[in-house]
C-alpha cells in the first residue's frame, strides 16, 4: 500500500509504502508525517513482533507524537516511552526539517533505518546514515541524543523497518518521486517474513549557507 501527501505547510514531498507479515490483518509498522507552520516532523514506528499488540504500540506511539508534535524529538521519545509501557513497545526513527534554519534533526530507538541522500552528489558527504541507539521505547531507552544536519533543495530522507533489505540504498533513483521510490524499494527489497514500510521525503527548501561541494 502506498500514499503521498500534499499540503502547503510541508517542507518535503514524500510517499510511503507498507505491508504486514503476510496472514497478518495489520501491520506493526507505521508512520505520522505532521507538518506545522516552523517545520515538518516525519515518524517511522515498528511495533515489536507482529499482529493485533504490535499495531497497536505503533498506533499508540503515533498517537502521542502527534498531540505533541512540536515538542522536541528527544521529548517525543519520553513521553512516547511513558505511554508505552504498558504495551510490548516500539522501535522507532524520528526526522524534523525546519523552515528556518534549512536543517533536519533525526534520531532513532531501535532498528528503524534513516539515510539522508543529498542531491547534490558533489557534497563531502553525499550519504549520511543516522546513528541508531539500542533500546525498547515503553521498555528501555537508552541515552538520547539528536543530531542536526544541514539540507538542501532536493536532499532526501528514507527511513525503513526491519521488514526491507537495506541493499537498495546503492540503486535508488533519486530523480523519481517520493512515493514511486518508497513502493518501488517494498516491492524489490521487501522481506516475506515481516511487516514492512518504507517512507520517502524530499526536502523542497532552499539551501543552507554551509552547504557547499567538497
Amino acid at each position: 500500500m502506498g500514499s503521498e501527501q500534499a499540503d502547503p505547510l510541508d517542507l518535503v514531498d514524500w510517499g510511503v509504502s507498507s505491508r504486514a507479515l503476510p496472514g497478518q490483518d495489520q501491520s506493526g509498522d507505521t508512520h505520522l508525517v505532521q507538518s506545522n507552520p516552523t517545520g515538518t516532523l516525519l515518524a517511522v514506528v515498528d511495533g515489536l513482533g507482529h499482529g493485533d499488540e504490535a499495531a497497536a504500540a505503533a498506533r499508540l506511539a503515533v498517537t502521542t507524537l502527534g498531540r505533541h508534535g512540536q515538542e522536541p524529538l528527544t521529548s517525543l521519545l519520553h513521553l512516547c516511552h511513558e505511554q508505552l509501557k504498558s504495551t510490548r513497545g516500539v522501535v522507532m526513527s524520528l526526522a524534523r526539517f525546519s523552515a528556518q534554519q534549512s536543517t533536519m534533526t533525526w534520531l532513532g530507538v531501535g532498528n528503524v533505518d534513516g539515510v539522508l541522500l543529498r542531491a547534490n552528489q558533489k557534497v563531502r558527504l553525499p550519504r549520511v546514515a543516522l546513528v541508531m541507539r539500542g533500546g525498547v521505547v515503553g521498555y528501555k531507552l537508552p541515552p538520547l541524543r539528536e543530531s542536526v544536519l544541514p539540507v538542501a533543495e532536493g536532499d532526501t530522507l528514507i527511513f525503513w523497518t526491519d521488514g526491507v533489505r537495506p541493499h537498495f540504498i546503492e540503486a535508488v533513483m533519486l530523480g523519481n518521486p517520493p512515493r514511486q521510490m518508497a513502493e518501488r524499494i517494498l516491492d524489490v527489497y521487501g522481506k516475506e517474513t515481516d511487516d514492512a514500510l518504507v517512507l520517502v521525503a524530499r526536502y523542497l527548501g532552499g539551501p543552507p549557507d554551509d552547504q557547499s561541494p567538497a
